[in-house]
């Protein structure tokens, strides 16, 4: 509702200014007006939502670790090392075997556990380098 009327009193504000002559725009009080209720509305809006929707949300830790674990995304991390032709065929099985790729690493005998876990670093994976 607030996105909806938030575009409205753009719409509103566009065509204030487009029916203004130069200067002497008489629906300038309308555009301010719209503008300074649509930036109150975002404020309020955003209060009301952590307020009553973001306060008190955890994570839950257990989860995410076992989702980033079985993302194939985390193959990207192994293409220096074993080359992207490799890298591929793990990420192709482990989806096509429901497996992760560590499990699908060793069992193509591909890469070691130790070599997996020095390798893949998700953290490592984040932000610019």
């Amino acid at each position: 509702m607030v996105a909806a009327q938030i575009m409205g009193n753009h719409v509103a504000t566009t065509v204030g200014g487009s029916n203004g002559h130069f200067e002497l725009n008489v629906f300038k009080p309308m555009m301010v007006a719209n503008v300074l209720r649509s930036i109150r509305l975002m404020a309020d809006s955003s209060v009301s939502f952590t307020d009553n929707c973001v306060k008190g949300i955890l994570p839950n830790r257990e989860r995410i670790e076992k989702l980033m674990n079985e993302s194939l995304m985390l193959v990207t991390a192994l293409n220096p090392h074993i080359g992207y032709d490799k890298a591929a065929k793990i990420a192709k099985t482990a989806h096509k075997e429901g497996a992760t790729l560590k499990e699908t690493a060793i069992k193509l005998g591909f890469l070691t556990s130790e070599e997996f876990d020095k390798w893949v670093q998700p953290a490592d994976m984040l932000g610019p380098k």
